[in-house]
Parts: structure tokens; C-alpha cells; sequence
């Protein structure tokens, strides 16, 4: 979506070979990640890991259904609400909550402008990230609904109208560089934590998943911002 808007002038060809290198990309700071923690903290772990296979059995149909339904895919959405019903409730709350003449996102987004600013972002970019932990789907969402100030989240009409309202409320090209950076490179999802949890019992691994990819995206936007400033005066 910001590659059509801000980079590609809606050509879907160009947007989709601005995402591709922007996969490139991510792939290159994974391996780059891996390798750094491969000689460090976790040198001389033993990473290895033995699969036994079962016997080969015709395949039977209506247990392969039934197991899929419940262990993929009820259990999931199982997990997914228990974490977007109270983070729902929550944003809504944020949003028609007043104080004063501001609602508490817009004061949670105001308490975020400084580190925003640094990162290329702005306030409600990163309150949007920070409440879309659910589902990354939402953030675009929350941020429509904090520039808008309705009392739900909102949806647009189209990509076009969507750079519009991004644009009037001050996204630049850099913005949309660093928003892009921070998506491939933040906390992941509730779900997801909630899993590593679960795998790794362990509360410092499942810290380690959501720390470190937030810290390389905050540092590798302050850095694009930086260079912004320096090169385009933007």
C-alpha cells in the first residue's frame, strides 16, 4: 500500500517490484541478525534438531479435516481472541475517553511525538503500531481513526484517498521508508508472543522476540530519518 502511494504513482508492476526489494531487504537483516547472535549469545548452543518420521499410512480424510479444523485452525483463532477482544475493548476506550479536549489516544500519541519525530515517524504512527500488537492488519485502521478522530476504526475508500488523508496529516516519502522499515522490523504480533511463550517457556526468549526486532527497526529509523534530513531536507 505506501510502495503504490509514495513510490510506484499507483503502477501495480512498480509497487510490486518495491516490495520484492523491500523482502530482499528483510531477508538480508535476518541472516545479518542470525549471524551476529550465532557468535554471540548463542555460541555453542547446540541448534540441532531430529524429526522421526512416523510410519506411512493411507491417508484418511475425515480425521485429516477434522484434526486440521481443531488444531489449526480453531485453536488460532482461539488464541486470537483471547488477545483482540480485551485489545479491541481497549482501543475503544482510548478513543472515546476525553480528557480535557483530547481523547487518551491522542494524549498517548502526544507522549510518543518526541521518539516519533526521531524515528521519521510521528506520535500516532507509532501509538498505531503499539495498539495494532493484535494484528498488525490494524494499524493503518487506528492511525485513520486518530487523524480523523472518530469514535471507531475507520476504513477507506481507496489507495488514492488513503495518500490523501496520509499526506495532509504531514507523511512525507521518508515517513513512508521509515513506516515500511518499522513494519518489517518491530514486535511481533500477540499471537505470536503468546506461541514463543508457550514453545520456549521462557519469559526472557519471549522478551528477546519482542525487543530486539523493535530495537533494529527504531535504530534503522532514526538512521533513514537522519538521512533524510541530511540529503533531502525532508
Amino acid at each position: 500500500m505506501l510502495a503504490s502511494i509514495f513510490f510506484a504513482g499507483g503502477n501495480p508492476f512498480l509497487a510490486g517490484i518495491f516490495v520484492i526489494l523491500v523482502l530482499l531487504l528483510s531477508v538480508a537483516i535476518t541472516l545479518f541478525v542470525s549471524s551476529i547472535l550465532g557468535t554471540t549469545v548463542l555460541k555453542g548452543v547446540d541448534s540441532s534438531f531430529t524429526l522421526e518420521l512416523p510410519p506411512y499410512r493411507k491417508p484418511q480424510f475425515a480425521k485429516v479435516i477434522i484434526r486440521s479444523i481443531m488444531d489449526r485452525t480453531i485453536f488460532v483463532l482461539g488464541r486470537a481472541i483471547c488477545v483482540s477482544v480485551p485489545a479491541g475493548a481497549l482501543i475503544w476506550l482510548l478513543q472515546n475517553i476525553m480528557v480535557g479536549d483530547m481523547t487518551l489516544l491522542g494524549l498517548f500519541s502526544y507522549w510518543l511525538e518526541p521518539l516519533g519525530s526521531v524515528m521519521g515517524l510521528s506520535g500516532a504512527i507509532l501509538a498505531a503500531f503499539i495498539l495494532g500488537i493484535p494484528a498488525n492488519e490494524i494499524v493503518i485502521p487506528i492511525l485513520l481513526m486518530c487523524y480523523s478522530q472518530s469514535g471507531m476504526l475507520v476504513e477507506t475508500s481507496g489507495i488514492v484517498e488513503l495518500g490523501e488523508i496520509l499526506r495532509s496529516n504531514g507523511w512525507t516519502m521518508v515517513t513512508a521508508i521509515c513506516a515500511i522499515l518499522f513494519s518489517l522490523n518491530h514486535f511481533p504480533c500477540a499471537t505470536t508472543l503468546w506461541t514463543v511463550a508457550k514453545e520456549t517457556k521462557s519469559l526472557k526468549w519471549t522478551a528477546v522476540s519482542f525487543l530486539l526486532p523493535t530495537m533494529i527497526g527504531v535504530i534503522l529509523c532514526v538512521f533513514v530519518n537522519f538521512l533524510g534530513k541530511v540529503l533531502l531536507g525532508m
